[in-house]
């Protein structure tokens, strides 16, 4: 189930960076309970990012259309800060940010 997590992870992308926020390093935790509930802890890349608000729900929303996922729930972190050195080489790629 847990590539499955990642899959959908990668399904959501910030609306202002061509990248998803897997491969942008803003998952920082990922918890699967044995009652299949998935806990996430996530950041933004600013905590004034205009779909702040949103993007939480994106998430619950894809992790949750995974088969065996009984629930989700994300929260919203900011410790660490999020920086550049969390991206993966995919979205180094993406963001030509080398």
């Amino acid at each position: 189930m847990t590539d499955e997590i990642v899959v959908a992870l990668k399904s959501v992308y910030d609306p202002e960076i061509p990248a998803d926020i897997y491969e942008l390093g803003l998952i920082y935790r990922v918890d699967i309970g044995d009652d299949r509930a998935v806990a996430i802890d996530m950041t933004l890349t600013a905590p004034g990012c205009p779909v702040a608000g949103e993007m939480p729900g994106w998430v619950e929303n894809a992790v949750s259309a995974v088969p065996g996922v009984q629930s989700c729930t994300v929260t919203m972190v900011f410790d660490p800060p999020w920086d550049q050195s969390r991206m993966s080489d995919e979205a180094r790629v993406a963001l030509d940010m080398w």
